[in-house]
């Protein structure tokens, strides 16, 4: 693929597949157009960067799809002061946009391989605001906390209390939850010390995170 080529990739990328699907935030599109995907997708997969579908990585990892990453990037909403935690680095491009957006990104991703790469991919790509760590994401950074977003790169069956108590009040966390066929984004609000919202937001598939508890099949 010439320059040329990659170019009008991106552009279909977010006129047929991102825009229409209901992504209308001028901020996040801009990041799509700016931050390279095709830079963030291992060798091999070159060919897939602009394609509609989640991209495998090491591991049995996962990179989602433009148009996952563009809701979960859009419902976010994320702020120039926020201080915000990804679980799920994968190769580092959502959390390359999360760092363009907030103040601070720390990114814990549990594949070494993994860390390895999406270091590598965020220096090249200029990104300094953000901290991949080698780590159980399920468990978060207690220490580090309160965020003012939490954000999933794949999805659980449930979110852990552990993670939206690392919210502040205010914060939000975004991810995709439940059990195929149908899974829902959700949108986490913490309104209170004790309190949280949940909003559905749209429906879609995405790969799971790893150690996050299932719940029990047993109906008592």
């Amino acid at each position: 693929m010439n320059l040329q080529d990659v170019e009008q990739a991106r552009y279909y990328m977010i006129e047929q597949q991102i825009r229409p699907w209901d992504v209308s935030d001028d901020a996040v599109l801009e990041l799509l157009s700016l931050v390279k995907r095709e830079d963030f997708v291992p060798l091999a997969q070159k060919s897939l960067a602009f394609v509609d579908m989640a991209i495998a990585l090491p591991g049995g990892q996962s990179m989602l799809a433009p148009r996952v990453q563009a809701r979960l990037l859009q419902d976010a909403a994320v702020q120039a002061t926020d201080k915000v935690l990804e679980i799920g680095t994968g190769t580092g491009f959502m959390t390359a946009i999360l760092a363009r957006q907030a103040q601070r990104v720390i990114s814990l991703e549990i594949n070494p391989e993994l860390v390895d790469m999406a270091r590598a991919n965020l220096q090249r790509a200029g990104v300094h605001n953000a901290e991949v760590r080698l780590a159980d994401g399920a468990k978060g950074t207690p220490a580090d906390a309160p965020f003012d977003v939490i954000v999933l790169g794949g999805s659980v069956a449930e979110v852990p209390k552990t993670l939206l108590d690392m919210l502040k009040v205010g914060g939000r966390l975004v991810s995709i939850v439940g059990e195929e066929p149908i899974m829902h984004a959700q949108l986490f609000t913490r309104t209170s010390e004790t309190n949280f919202t949940v909003t559905d937001k749209w429906d879609d598939n995405a790969p799971r995170l790893a150690n996050f508890p299932q719940p029990s099949a047993f109906q008592f």
